[in-house]
Formats: structure tokens, C-alpha cells, sequence
């Protein structure tokens, strides 16, 4: 089969300003970066908003096999649209460094992509580099207020805020900045996150509007005095500047499918270290657009979904009619213990053991009070008989099935799922989400709640810097806000080698970060990175440019 660069290279675009007409967007309300994106000022309309049907897109916990959630997405787009459905994408932006890492780029895949793939891929309209910029200015501006107020009692003596790039630099974690003399600052220890784990990423995703991004930037717990009181992005006063260079970024892309349908892609924080979904902006356009909005949340239900439901939904105040539950055979057999070698071969009894995996997964979604669908990704070795059994697995558990094709064929592919999603929406939508944990409640019940409740794990520890750190955000009265897990996304622990569906568990938490900006609390747990590495073959070595495009890339 061709590879998806190739196949997107035989796609002949449409205009942006066709793909905005099909929608109903007006021609001066889009901003076109080139012919084939545009940034748009959505005007939105509240009535057509809560009467379009979201549909959340999830998956089984991620392995070396992965499971497809950006390309089942896109194709079920593309399926509700040869239903005559009027369906919309709302996708997380790609981070440069996955694409010249390891995992590769994130505009779906096969005859199921959002275009122009390359330029998604790769720099896009400059949001990620917009929202670095804003990050580092501010680093800048911190670093040079300590240097004019050193030696008084408004000096910071302790400094949370950290620089980002996007990109993979195991090298840039720790770093000591300011040496060489005291004309070159003052001697910090410091060192770099990855964009997507900006707070400024997650503000921007999490923002209603341009006066919401501007509060919570300014919002923003810097650090604390000398006279040991918090100190925030409000009390330096850079709050407009940042906004300046946020508000033409800040406004949703459209770009469009392999098959001509719209699709807005915004935002991008990874789920393993943030809250993993694209922005309210985004995912209100498409509902502002479109009779059904498609959007994913990253990594496993677990990890992704909890998050979408608990924190997202919880701010836009809607909930998903339906969620879909992607999964592969080759990840249920990873799951259940087959040798990664033999995962294409036929293996039933491997395969029902993995089933333990989807199943905690179907349990999470039920319990949030969500419609779910076990949307399988089909590949040509997969047999009937496993098909079968899955198909017949859904069944007892009274959750429904379809296969996808969506890599291979596109819409038609996918339109077993479409129908599948229209059915539950028109006859057994949702219910109101019953979210895993209260806002009164307090940091170490909320915590204990998703541990015991989706990761299915005995309780909590938290580390002598979680509990310094628990009792800071008690004094600034902070403990009220949701709580994000950073952990491992490959395990219900924060153990990445126990797969399948683990028992008999606890969950470490190392430290529990105020984003307050962002408006919750990161709890880390276990060895989780917020600035991931290099492998030893990254891919970046295939990505080139011959006779003028690129090729490679993936």
C-alpha cells in the first residue's frame, strides 16, 4: 500500500474558502494562510451549539501496536458524511517532536487524513511556536525582574516557571542559567519542558475567549517572594503582552479531510502531562458548524477521557452523546501477553486475554454514564473468527460494535461505524456525565477517587514534595480545582510495564503542580517526563525534501 504521504500527495485540495462556504462560514470571516488553511473568527451561536452531537473518540491503553484514534476520527467524519450527515472535526494540533521522534505526525492516516498533512505536520499556522514564544517571553521577563529587584524582599526565591521548545532534548531538563558573571543574571537552576506541556498550552486550549485567556494568564502562579508571599503573571504585569502574542493564534484552523470535509484542528497538549484535548474554540466551532462534532482525547480512556469529562466538559458545559472505543487486535494481544513478533498471527486465546484491557476501559465510560460503541480497526490478518469473538464479547456486555476500514477505504470504510454512532444518538444517547470526583472535595479524596474508580487500584501515596506541595495549595485556596494526572500512558499504574488490566495496586504521586492559570492541579506520578527524548533511530532520519516536497514523513 502506498504510504500516507503519498496518498496525501495525489489528493487534489479544494480552496479553504470552498470547505469554509460548505459550512456556512462567510468569506470575511476567514484569514487564509496560504490556499488550503485558514484561521477563523467563529461567531458563535449557542443554540446551534447544544443542539449538535458530540462524539468523543478513545481508546484501550496505547501499546507499540497503537490503536488509531486520529484515523478512526477522521473517517468517521468521512463515514457520516456518506450517511449525509453534516459532520465536523475538532483534532489536537501535532507536536514537532513526536514527528521527528518516535511516534510520527498526527494527521491520521491511509485514505483517512486531514491535508495539507505536511504543513499540519510541520509548523502549521504557528501556534505551537506563537505559544513557546509567549512561554519563553515570560521566563524572560521573570529572569529580569529577579535580576533588577535582587537583594529586596520582592525578589523571587523560588522561580516555578519553566522554558519550553517544542522538541524532543533529553539534554535541555535541567539546566543552570545566568553564569558567567552577574551582568548575565543570577545563577538559576532551571531547565526546558516540551511546548505541549506549557501551562500557556493548556490555558489556550481551556480559554471561552480572548478576555478568558487574558484572566487566566494573569493568573498564573509564578512563584514566591522573599517575603514568602505567591506571586503571579498579574503582579509582574506582562499579562497584555503575552496576549499579544497569543490573539491571532488563539483563533481556530480549518483545514479540510482527504474527501473534502471540514475539520478545525487547535491545541495540543499531550494527555500523559496535561489534559490531552483540542480547544473549547475548536470543539464549540464544530459544533457550531456541524449537525455531528468528532474530536479525540489522547491516549487510553484512562488517561484522555477521564480528563475530557472531568475537566473539559466540566468548562464547556456540554457532554458527548456518544463516545467511540477504539481498539486493534494486535493491541489486545499485546495486552494479553502475545509476543510482540507473533501479534499478526492468529491467536484467540491471546487475544481474549487482552480483552481484560478493553473491558476496564468499556466499564470507564459506562460509569461516566457515556453510550459506547468498540470500534475495531480492521486489518486485512485479522480473521473472522477473532472478529467474531470481539463482535460477540460486545454483545454479552451490552456495548455496542462496528468494524472500521477507515484506513483502507476512507468514509465508505467507515460507514458501518457512522451508522453505528447515528443509531445511538437517535435511540440511546448519553446520559449526564457522572463525574469520578467532586470539586469540594479535597486534592488527596480526588485523586483517591480516579485511582480507585478508573485505574482500578487499591489508593494513593504522595511523596514528602507532594505533601509540601498539597499544603501550598490548601493556603492559596486552590483545592478546589479538578486534578490532571501526569502519568505513563502505556498502564493503569504508573509502572509502564504492567499492561493487560493490573490489580493490587497503588499510585505514587512524586509532586502536584498549581496550574492556575490553567485551572487545575497536576499530579505526577512515577517517572513521567515533561520533556521526552530521542530513540536511537528517531524519525526524523527519513524526512527529506526531493524535488521540492517532502517525503517521509508520517
Amino acid at each position: 500500500m502506498k504510504s500516507d504521504i503519498e496518498i496525501a500527495h495525489e489528493c487534489v485540495l479544494k480552496p479553504i474558502q470552498h470547505i469554509a462556504d460548505s459550512i456556512g462560514i462567510d468569506a470575511d470571516k476567514i484569514e487564509q494562510y496560504g490556499k488550503y488553511k485558514a484561521k477563523v473568527l467563529v461567531d458563535f451561536d449557542e443554540t446551534k451549539i447544544a443542539q449538535s452531537k458530540l462524539i468523543l473518540v478513545t481508546a484501550t491503553t496505547p501499546n507499540k501496536s497503537g490503536s488509531g484514534k486520529t484515523t478512526t476520527s477522521i473517517s468517521l467524519a468521512q463515514g457520516l458524511h456518506k450517511l449525509g450527515k453534516n459532520a465536523i472535526l475538532a483534532l489536537r494540533e501535532p507536536s514537532l517532536g513526536p514527528c521527528f521522534g518516535m511516534k510520527g505526525g498526527a494527521a491520521g492516516g491511509g485514505y483517512s487524513q486531514v491535508l495539507p498533512m505536511e504543513d499540519i505536520n510541520l509548523h502549521f499556522t504557528g501556534d505551537f511556536h506563537a505559544i513557546t514564544s509567549a512561554n519563553n517571553t515570560l521566563a524572560a521577563l521573570i529572569d529580569n525582574y529577579n535580576y533588577f529587584n535582587k537583594g529586596t524582599a520582592h525578589a523571587l526565591k523560588q522561580i516555578l516557571w519553566r522554558r519550553v521548545l517544542d522538541v524532543n532534548d533529553r539534554s535541555l531538563r535541567y539546566l543552570v542559567s545566568g553564569l558567567n558573571g552577574s551582568t548575565n543574571g543570577i545563577p538559576t537552576e532551571t531547565g526546558f519542558d516540551i511546548t505541549p506541556a506549557s501551562e500557556i498550552m493548556a490555558i489556550f486550549c481551556l480559554a471561552k475567549n480572548l478576555d478568558d485567556l487574558r484572566t487566566r494568564i494573569d493568573n498564573i502562579l509564578i512563584g514566591y517572594t522573599f517575603a514568602n508571599t505567591p506571586f503571579y503573571v498579574k503582579d509582574l504585569g506582562v499579562g497584555g503582552a503575552l496576549i499579544a502574542l497569543l490573539k491571532d493564534a488563539f483563533q481556530p484552523n480549518l483545514v479540510q479531510t482527504i474527501e473534502g470535509g471540514a475539520a478545525f484542528i487547535h491545541g495540543g497538549p499531550f494527555a500523559n502531562i496535561a489534559h490531552g484535548c483540542n480547544s473549547i474554540i475548536a470543539t464549540k466551532s464544530a459544533l457550531n458548524y456541524g449537525e455531528y462534532a468528532i474530536t479525540e482525547a489522547g491516549f487510553g480512556s484512562d488517561l484522555g477521557a477521564e480528563k475530557f469529562l472531568n475537566i473539559k466538559c466540566r468548562e464547556l458545559g456540554i457532554k458527548p452523546a456518544a463516545s467511540v472505543l477504539v481498539t486493534t487486535t494486535q493491541s489486545l494481544k499485546l495486552h494479553g501477553g502475545v509476543d510482540e513478533k507473533l501479534i499478526k498471527q492468529p491467536d484467540l486465546k491471546g487475544l481474549q486475554a487482552g480483552l481484560k484491557n478493553l473491558e476496564r476501559h468499556v466499564e470507564n465510560l459506562l460509569g461516566f454514564g457515556q453510550s459506547v460503541i468498540v470500534s475495531l480497526n480492521k486489518f486485512g490478518f485479522d480473521t473472522a473468527e477473532e472478529i467474531k469473538f470481539i463482535q460477540e464479547w460486545c454483545t454479552e456486555k451490552g456495548t455496542h460494535f462496528a468494524i472500521n476500514e477507515g484506513f483502507a477505504h476512507g468514509g465508505y470504510g467507515a460507514e458501518q461505524l457512522a451508522q453505528k454512532v447515528v443509531e445511538v444518538c437517535e435511540n440511546n444517547p448519553s446520559k449526564a456525565i457522572n463525574h469520578t470526583y467532586e470539586l469540594n472535595d479535597s486534592i488527596e479524596l480526588k485523586l483517591h477517587k480516579i485511582v480507585t474508580k478508573i485505574y482500578k487500584g487499591n489508593g494513593i501515596t504522595l511523596s514528602k514534595q507532594a505533601k509540601s506541595a498539597l499544603k501550598k495549595i490548601q493556603e492559596l485556596g486552590a483545592d478546589k480545582l479538578p486534578v490532571c494526572i501526569a502519568k505513563t500512558q502505556f498502564s493503569f499504574t504508573d509502572n509502564a510495564a504492567l499492561v493487560g488490566a493490573a490489580e493490587n495496586f497503588n499510585i505514587h504521586f512524586e509532586n502536584l503542580v498549581l496550574n492556575n492559570g490553567a485551572g487545575f492541579i497536576v499530579a505526577v506520578a512515577g517517572e513521567i517526563m515533561r520533556m521526552p527524548g530521542l530513540p536511537k533511530v528517531p524519525s526524523a532520519m527519513q524526512i527529506d525534501v526531493v524535488n521540492g516536497e517532502i517525503v517521509g514523513l508520517s
